[in-house]
């Protein structure tokens, strides 16, 4: 099964202004993609976003679903900067679909939801789903040798989502070489376990073979330096609120997120993570 909804509220739903002190403007939660043009983390983002619209050809009168929306960045990017008349988004956090409808984005609806009881009303003309895909196997499923089908099972299940032909712009960090000291492997069980609580990075040949059966890959490209940039900037902008955020969400808050962050940017500096963006075509 997914990761709960309790699961994903321990990651997520600490309180919307503890993450807006550290992410970028719009709140993206995942990684930018930086150029040289685009090399401030808002600028990185932006780029991000843009990437993936293309990925999913997206048009302003194109009928679009973010899968895992989070507090509404892509959102906003799709309504705001693509003209996109009507955007969709599920998520399984309250905190963040409260965010959402804080914003009061032009043609922008969202559901508070589990993708797997999610039912359209019409195809969707794009998808886009942004490092969700992260949260549908546990540690012992993936021991089980459980990865795969789920990962199938969720390629196949947004395949029936859109029309004929449809494309995807999908996202997913990475899990990649496994460290070889005491230190950094508790580091990493600390991060799944009580930052992101019930769910997995997948690896690169788990989702290109789960994919394939509803899907054809078009293009791929890997974004391990952009993340290790990513977290870099995340980390030192959450240093920079040490004053606010220890009085007001606490000790514990304080060195988890430190722990959290810093992990973070070795694990992408030494190959234990990446990330990976792919542009899908629906198979027909």
């Amino acid at each position: 099964m997914t990761s709960t909804r309790e699961e994903v509220e321990i990651g997520y739903d600490i309180s919307n202004e503890f993450f807006r002190l550290w992410l970028d403007e719009r709140m993206h939660y995942t990684s930018a993609v930086y150029d040289e043009k685009n090399t401030t983390l808002e600028q990185a983002q932006v780029n991000k976003s843009r990437i993936l619209a293309d990925f999913a050809e997206v048009k302003p009168d194109s009928l679009v679903l973010d899968v895992g929306c989070g507090w509404g960045a892509n959102l906003e990017y799709l309504v705001l900067d693509r003209k996109v008349k009507n955007a969709h988004g599920i998520t399984l956090s309250r905190a963040q679909h409260d965010e959402i409808k804080a914003r009061k984005l032009p043609g922008v609806t969202t559901w508070c939801v589990d993708y797997k009881d999610f039912q359209p009303a019409q195809p969707y003309d794009g998808l886009v789903s942004i490092e969700m895909i992260d949260h549908l196997v546990s540690p012992a499923q993936q021991q089980e040798g459980l990865a795969i089908p789920i990962y199938r099972e969720y390629f196949n299940k947004l395949a029936k989502w859109v029309k004929p032909g449809g494309n995807f712009g999908f996202q997913a960090i990475l899990r990649n070489r496994v460290p070889r000291t005491r230190k950094d492997l508790e580091d990493l069980k600390f991060t799944a376990d009580v930052i992101f609580p019930g769910g997995l990075n997948p690896r690169l040949e788990e989702l290109v073979a789960a994919a394939g059966q509803s899907w054809e890959i078009l293009q791929l490209h890997t974004r391990r330096v952009d993340y290790g940039k990513t977290t870099a900037e995340w980390h030192r902008r959450f240093l920079m609120h040490e004053k606010e955020i220890r009085p007001k969400w606490g000790e514990k808050i304080w060195h988890d997120y430190d722990r959290y962050l810093s992990t973070c940017v070795r694990a992408f500096a030494n190959h234990w993570s990446s990330d990976v963006q792919m542009k899908l075509r629906r198979i027909d």
